[in-house]
């Protein structure tokens, strides 16, 4: 069964090596978890997996390979019948309270639990709705799902009913961190942590234990040493396209905005309008009464920045090429002048795309920022945020 679980995961795309795999096998023969689902869960998951992104598929992959109890119904496997007496032990003795063992000593005891346990599995031929004997739904059995029991083991349900559920076998902690699903700020984190550049910095507020533990044994007393805390040191500044056709992304853009302010302690935004131009703004309220002139944000943040554009660029190509060309008032300079200014100061500059990226040749200004950008445009999901990060890495 445990090569069942690695060539599922095969199977879903998910990168698990055989050194990995062994480790697993390793882990198992140590006995470092025995007759524990969940504890065998977690042990899997931590051998096996080693990227948050592919968490969610896990879960599906082991809920398939692992079936539950209810897979030891199958009147069409007699071999998956057979449950190991100390495993149910432990399962009780994990999931009852003093009262209810108490009780069960009074009715027979553990070994009588186990033996109406194992009872039902060998005499229960079909599936059973309603209750509270046989493994099944809607009743009030402690096996099975849709019903209620204060402590039962829930078994096929999709969700929580009644919160009662001791184990909850097919349960997806991990559902919003695939890289083909829709974008969060939770999923926006996970992507932008790939651009990180460890360092120490500010004050000595950060217990150091090697240190003190060095500094402790040299000295012959106690000498607590501390440190600067470990921050992610990459700087990013962020151009965000806003108005017109980019309306209907708003909800994506605030959420990598939201995401970005979270991951980058030193970030600094600028809003623009379809190409860049000699303004932008901090305030989309005073988007006409207080810009920063695009110059002075050139001359301010030094080349050590790394920078992302988002914006469709959809536009008409006169705004990208011709001086005069912008829709809100008369550019002396084309975008693309602006653009090339940019790329010159921030040569770790790259554009995300909110529109999918099978569209992107149906714009004729969306191939040009691409040119201009040397193809380093990206389409704003997951995967593309990935894709930019890796390149902003370089």
């Amino acid at each position: 069964m445990f090569t069942q679980l690695f060539y599922g995961l095969k199977d879903a795309k998910i990168p698990v090596s055989l050194r990995e795999y062994l480790t697993l096998l390793e882990a198992m023969e140590k006995q470092l978890v025995m007759y524990d689902v969940e504890g065998f869960y977690y042990l899997a998951r931590t051998s096996l997996i080693k990227d948050e992104r592919n968490l969610d598929r896990f879960d599906q992959v082991f809920s398939t390979v692992f079936k539950g109890l209810e897979s030891l119904a199958d009147g069409d496997n007699p071999e998956a019948q057979e449950l190991p007496e100390e495993w149910l032990r432990r399962m009780a003795e994990k999931h009852l309270s003093a009262e209810e063992k108490a009780e069960i000593e009074a009715a027979g005891g553990f070994e009588k639990l186990m033996e109406t346990l194992k009872k039902r599995l060998e005499e229960q031929e079909k599936r059973h709705q309603g209750g509270n004997k046989w493994i099944g739904t809607a009743g009030t059995s402690p096996f099975g799902a849709y019903g209620y029991n204060p402590e039962g083991i829930r078994i096929g349900q999709k969700e929580s009913r009644h919160r009662r559920a001791v184990k909850v076998w097919d349960k997806r902690a991990f559902k919003n961190l695939d890289d083909t699903i829709e974008l969060g700020t939770r999923n926006i984190k996970v992507a932008l942590k790939r651009l990180r550049r460890w360092a120490r910095e500010g004050a000595d507020d950060e217990f150091d234990l090697n240190g003190t533990i060095r500094a402790t044994a040299e000295n012959g007393y106690l000498d607590v040493k501390t440190r600067p805390e470990r921050r992610n040191a990459v700087k990013l500044l962020l151009f965000l396209d806003v108005g017109g056709s980019m309306d209907g992304y708003i909800r994506v853009v605030e959420e990598l905005f939201s995401a970005a302010r979270a991951e980058f302690k030193h970030m600094e935004y600028f809003y623009f309008h379809n190409c860049l131009y000699e303004g932008v703004w901090k305030d989309n309220h005073r988007r006409y009464g207080a810009q920063t002139p695009t110059m002075d944000v050139l001359h301010k943040f030094g080349p050590d920045y790394k920078v992302i554009f988002v914006g469709d660029a959809a536009m008409s190509p006169y705004e990208i090429a011709h001086p005069g060309g912008a829709v809100e008032h008369w550019n002396k300079e084309a975008g693309d002048v602006w653009l090339r200014r940019v790329l010159d100061q921030w040569p770790n500059t790259v554009w995300l795309n909110p529109v999918p990226r099978k569209a992107w040749d149906y714009t004729h200004s969306t191939d040009m920022i691409r040119q201009i950008f040397s193809d380093r445009m990206y389409p704003l999901n997951l995967a593309g945020i990935d894709e930019a990060m890796k390149e902003l890495g370089r």
